[in-house]
């Protein structure tokens, strides 16, 4: 079996295998490892590599290991602390700081078995919906280099798209997991707000929710599974499922009642015909299943959202430079990063206390009014982007002159994500075509009631049987 045969088997399947003694851990390690030195040059997908750490916990796994993915190469989005690997964020303020702890997810991860070969790249602070940093190369597209694979979480994305892992760690605070899963033809869950614990860094976020990148709805279902669930300290938490995330995808939902919503939450986003056209597509597919679907309007095209969500995210941005500014030993200053990063600190530490309370305070009211007003729907189905995977160097975080025009040129490419992340609904990317027009993948949205990941990973199984995508592999992914 070759080692791109390899890196493109479901996580199950390959844990058996090195549980089965049909394959070391070595060397499934070892296929990775190849796969990233041949093809990484041209992807810019990791921040670094270890291959000597990565084959010595390798060699301590044998058959028969209990742990349900002994052996499995992972890939973690270097905003997460892994014990003595550099933690950079993309930013240079950061330096090598390496950390002397691992993440809870990260910890989950490596509990289970799996082995971290490597960290991947992301935007500058994890800001932009492309993944452009000045410290590193640009990531770039397995389906196309020229076009970016999406952000933040576009070094994992870009790296399961080539075939160098089978599975990679994403987040997602605006979009961070969907967005790298439209543009590269993978599955991208952001579970619902406190489903994965932040810590130990963090107690809750209003915003960001860990998670993973795959291939298939079914291994997103069995590793929220093992990600999921309170961790002592955790400020918040979401309310565990009643059967584990797994069974939810091992057969057909009952119909359900499903809302189809292609108006963008930004006034001023238009919608590619490409992506109006799959959304139909899939409303027509879900209705031949036995769904009741319906078109329906909701009343997020809202001019107050952006401003107020902006707030929020903004000060959660400020935080992270703050953080570095500490690491460093210095106050940040504007040489020390990309003048969006850089504009969106000042912006962020000229709102008082008071504002910034009270936005939170209106945003939670919108984002309630949203929740109740989608409630009657099991589900509702949405483009997953607005714009196709754009051209490298679309959006300019280092403009000088206009330094937050990247910012809202991100919003119009992906307005139908980061809503989700205010309201803390579930919401999960699938691919579901191949554009004739640019050859790239084209992908779907569904978005869930709170809490109830069990109904979109239902359904989503439901749609991938029935329009099945895994058999496709980027060009890249093929050399």
């Amino acid at each position: 079996m070759s080692d791109a045969d390899l890196m493109f088997r479901p996580v199950d399947e390959l844990a058996a295998l090195v549980r089965d003694g049909e394959l070391t851990a070595r060397e499934l390690v070892e296929a990775s490892l190849r796969r990233i030195e041949a093809l990484d040059p041209q992807l810019g997908a990791f921040v670094d590599v270890d291959g000597d750490r990565a084959l010595a916990a390798a060699d301590a796994i044998g058959p028969g290991d209990p742990r349900p993915y002994a052996g499995v190469p992972v890939a973690i989005k270097n905003n997460r602390a892994v014990n003595g690997w550099r933690l950079t964020l993309a930013c240079d303020l950061m330096g090598d700081f390496t950390p002397d702890f691992d993440s809870h997810v990260v910890r989950r991860l490596t509990d289970a078995g799996f082995v971290v070969v490597g960290t991947t790249n992301l935007p500058e602070y994890g800001i932009q919906p492309v993944t452009e940093p000045r410290r590193f190369p640009p990531a770039r597209n397995p389906w196309d280099p020229d076009r970016t694979p999406g952000g933040s979480s576009g070094g994992s994305a870009a790296a399961m798209a080539a075939g160098l892992v089978p599975v990679a760690h994403a987040n997602d605070g605006g979009g961070s997991t969907r967005i790298p899963a439209s543009c590269c033809g993978l599955v991208g869950l952001k579970p619902a707000r406190g489903r994965i614990s932040l810590g130990p860094e963090l107690g809750d976020h209003p915003l960001v929710q860990d998670g993973v990148l795959t291939r298939t709805v079914g291994e997103t279902a069995r590793l929220l599974d093992l990600l999921a669930g309170m961790e002592p300290g955790d400020a918040s938490w979401a309310p565990p499922p009643e059967a584990p995330f797994a069974t939810a995808v091992e057969h057909d939902p009952q119909p359900l009642r499903i809302g189809v919503a292609v108006n963008p939450p930004l006034p001023d986003a238009d919608v590619d015909p490409i992506h109006l056209a799959a959304v139909r597509a899939a409303a027509a597919l879900l209705e031949e299943l036995g769904h009741e679907v319906v078109e329906i309007e909701p009343s997020w095209t809202n001019p107050a959202l952006l401003p107020l969500f902006s707030v929020s995210f903004m000060t959660a941005i400020a935080t992270s430079i703050a953080w570095s500014g500490l690491v460093a030993g210095r106050e940040p200053q504007p040489e020390d990063m990309q003048a969006m990063s850089w504009a969106i600190y000042e912006q962020a530490r000229s709102w008082s206390a008071l504002e910034h309370a009270t936005a939170h305070a209106q945003l939670q009211g919108m984002m309630r009014a949203i929740v109740v007003e989608l409630d009657p729907w099991d589900a509702v189905l949405t483009p997953a982007l607005a714009q196709r995977p754009l051209p490298i160097g679309t959006l300019n975080s280092d403009d000088p002159d206009d330094p937050m025009a990247a910012f809202a040129g991100g919003g119009r490419f992906t307005p139908f994500t980061a809503g989700l992340n205010a309201s803390g609904q579930p919401a999960i990317s699938l691919p579901f075509d191949v554009a004739e027009e640019d050859g790239l993948p084209v992908a779907i949205q569904l978005i869930g009631r709170p809490a109830r990941e069990d109904v979109l990973l239902a359904l989503g199984a439901q749609i991938e049987r029935a329009r099945p995508w895994v058999h496709r592999r980027a060009p890249l992914a093929q050399a």
